[in-house]
């Protein structure tokens, strides 16, 4: 039996909300930016009255209950045994990226992802004075990979970083520690750093087929150029808090990155080491639950794409509750745009660099996921209408 409803979700409309406010005023259900509608647990909400009681927000560093909390949840849930040294705190994953495209290399050298992907690992690289090598994700045996052949033919002499999402934002994968380890071994055959950001890792979906394996779990040279990046804001629901981490082994690789982060990085926010602290050390009953009604609402989209739109394929969720859905077979010239005019606003897939895809939040209420079904049957039906009155 639950222990928490997320079947009720507080009203989020005029509260200066970024994924509602998009669409104030019009019947559009917002399915977009990586943010859920639910109330975070009462742990959280709990340790965050206490800090506020406190009544003063000074400059703050990183307090004991945040750094102990951390390294507990590395040793306890990732295998890590980290020590505090090795922990950058930032006030969001973002600015790491940057940190990370500085840390690594000189103006002018490049920074190689995989796409499609984060529409930030698009552009931080160039906000960073770096190139950008994008190189397309492939598909094996049905499941989505790395593609080593045409990574090797994309690097050139000034490639010096690997900047990874793991788990994989949008396409919804779980990187296999075999995969990993693979990916290891190319960036220490030609020299490169990799940057693993992993803000995802505890929104698993197939935890017992498909866990999730950090890069810190990697042995060898890898971890000489190695920044692993973390935080409790996407699984607990804090996004607004502002408040990341970054886990690296290497003191050198360390001390650029905080060189990094001192030349254009502003302070943490007190209420996130309150918030991190609370989710890491006593969350992990509402984070299954979430997980467990996540899954839920995959599989009723699976299953409504199954039966009723079988030409638009989306690859197997293993985390996240973001669903990637390739509907090129629609043949629609903008199908974000098409969506919405039937009140489904969704991520437009052309921003990941994949045109012809949208992104479909599912972080919200199961009753949300069924309007927005029923809205994405009408969509259908209006466009099978337009296509059957086109003279042939």
């Amino acid at each position: 039996m639950s222990t928490f409803d997320f079947d009720h979700v507080p009203d989020r409309r005029n509260t200066g909300s970024l994924k509602w406010d998009r669409y104030a005023g019009r019947d559009v259900l917002p399915l977009w930016v990586a943010d859920m509608d639910f109330a975070v647990c009462p742990a959280i909400v709990k340790a965050l009255h206490d800090r506020v009681d406190h009544a003063v927000f000074g400059y703050t560093r990183q307090p004991a209950p945040a750094v102990e909390a951390v390294l507990d949840y590395l040793e306890r849930v990732h295998g890590v045994k980290a020590e505090a040294s090795w922990l950058v705190w930032m006030p969001g994953m973002i600015p790491g990226l940057a940190m990370s495209s500085v840390a690594i290399g000189q103006p002018g050298d490049e920074v190689m992802t995989f796409t499609p992907v984060y529409p930030p690992f698009l552009h931080v690289p160039k906000d960073a004075a770096r190139g950008l090598v994008a190189v397309p994700l492939t598909e094996i045996d049905g499941r989505i990979t790395f593609d080593f052949p045409a990574m090797r033919t994309a690097l050139t002499p000034r490639t010096k970083m690997v900047m990874l999402c793991s788990p994989h934002n949008p396409v919804g994968r779980v990187w296999a520690r075999m995969e990993l380890q693979a990916l290891a071994d190319f960036c220490v055959e030609h020299g490169l750093g990799l940057c693993s950001d992993e803000i995802h890792c505890d929104i698993l979906l197939e935890p017992e087929t498909c866990p999730h394996t950090t890069a810190l779990r990697l042995e060898g040279p890898v971890r000489d150029q190695l920044i692993v990046m973390m935080a409790a804001s996407k699984t607990y629901n804090v996004p607004g808090l502002g408040l990341s981490f970054a886990i690296i082994p290497n003191a050198e690789t360390r001390r650029r990155f905080i060189a990094a982060k001192n030349g254009f990085v502003a302070e943490t926010n007190p209420l996130g080491f309150a918030a991190t602290a609370a989710a890491y050390s006593e969350g992990e009953t509402w984070r299954k639950e979430l997980c467990d009604y996540l899954r839920g609402n995959r599989d009723l989209l699976a299953g409504f794409l199954a039966e009723h739109a079988p030409e638009i394929k989306m690859p197997p969720l293993e985390a996240t509750y973001l669903a990637w859905l390739d509907v090129r077979a629609l043949g629609l010239a903008n199908p974000c745009a098409f969506f919405e005019k039937h009140g489904l606003g969704f991520s437009d897939g052309a921003d990941f660099a994949g045109p012809g895809f949208v992104r479909f939040n599912l972080g919200c209420t199961r009753a949300t996921v069924e309007e927005a079904l029923r809205r994405f049957s009408r969509a259908l039906e209006a466009l099978t209408a337009v296509n059957e009155a086109v003279p042939a």
